[in-house]
């Protein structure tokens, strides 16, 4: 009889375009092949690296959107199919630090030393135990001093952007992050503007909620200043809808919403409600970690596929102080105006 190991990793090999359900129709069988499809990542087709280092920030000034764990999931599925990630926590709350495993207690050199001290971000980057391709910028409690300890600071928006390109041009080429995921608190504040400033594009996480819209608006905005004031290469690339709950019309009803609004910027996976992505960062885990099989896990795995597809082709515009980094142009001609994509 075959081993049934080499049974999921026949059907692993063979599965890739017809989903390999033929052997496996069982909720459980399925379960593990998706288990063994997330386990064995480094031996299937990595993703495609984009064609410049993409920093993005993850923002949208509601909390309990999903920016943390969609920070952190998609930056592990970017390591474990191939991709060097830097996760950068600019959340007080070091939620995303927790998640990652990194210690992040008073007196870790965090991002704090580099916004508001004398460290380079080399000196505050700390390994993962979820990939070695990925690692983790972290944020201590002393984060959340550092607004009003920013505010004589001259260029104070540029800090963390600054940061980013010394740490950038100080590694060699085949060691330069593809992707640099930050992880902004629920605000927008100073914190959040150093990301939008230090960024080349912008994901905004939307949960599949009433008010999924409402607010969104002042996050254009601020997006917009941003553009005409400190970072002309910003832009909107990425929609990503959260915490979807396939047994509710209200689900259904806010994502094709949220889809008619802005069109392709939003990526063709949801991410749905699922106990084990709530679970896992209380195990220091990310949830491809935590239970490989689960819904969570697979939909954070195609959300991020569908994110490193979309950075092949971005345009190689060179984004000045920052070599090997280039910045798209502004591309937000789907994307209301302040206010018009608030919800009625």
């Amino acid at each position: 009889m075959t081993d049934p190991s080499e049974r999921l990793r026949s059907s692993l090999a063979a599965g890739q375009s017809s989903g390999g359900a033929s052997d496996f129709d069982s909720p459980i069988a399925m379960e593990a092949l998706r288990a063994t499809r997330v386990l064995h990542a480094a031996d299937q087709e990595p993703f495609p690296a984009p064609s410049r280092i993409r920093v993005i920030t993850i923002a949208n000034q509601k909390g309990g959107v999903g920016k943390t764990t969609s920070t952190v999931n998609l930056g592990v599925a970017l390591a474990l199919y191939g991709l060097r990630t830097l996760v950068i926590d600019l959340d007080p709350q070091g939620n995303a630090s927790t998640a990652l495993g990194v210690e992040h207690t008073v007196g870790t050199p965090s991002v704090y030393d580099a916004l508001v001290g004398d460290s380079s971000l080399a000196d505050v980057v700390h390994p993962t135990t979820a990939s070695p391709k990925l690692v983790c910028v972290p944020a201590t409690i002393d984060l959340a001093g550092a607004e009003i300890e920013l505010v004589s600071v001259v260029a104070r928006e540029h800090r963390l952007r600054r940061a980013i390109e010394g740490y950038v041009q100080g590694l060699p080429e085949e060691q330069r992050p593809h992707y640099v995921l930050i992880d902004c608190p629920p605000s927008l504040g100073l914190l959040t503007l150093n990301a939008l400033v230090a960024g080349d594009e912008v994901l905004i996480p939307i949960q599949c909620e009433y008010y999924a819209l409402e607010g969104l608006g002042q996050l254009l905005s601020n997006i917009d200043l941003v553009r005409a004031h400190l970072n002309p290469g910003i832009s909107v690339r990425t929609i990503l809808l959260t915490m979807y709950d396939g047994r509710t019309k209200l689900a259904d009803q806010v994502a094709d919403e949220v889809r008619n609004h802005f069109g392709d910027l939003v990526l063709p996976t949801v991410i749905p409600r699922n106990v084990r992505v709530s679970e896992a960062p209380g195990y220091g885990q990310s949830v491809l970690t935590y239970d490989p099989g689960s819904r969570g896990s697979t939909s954070y795995v195609e959300a991020a596929r569908q994110l490193a597809e979309r950075g092949v082709a971005l345009p190689p515009v060179e984004r000045a102080g920052m070599a090997g980094v280039t910045a798209a142009p502004p591309s937000v001609s789907t994307i209301p105006s302040s206010g018009s994509g608030e919800r009625r």
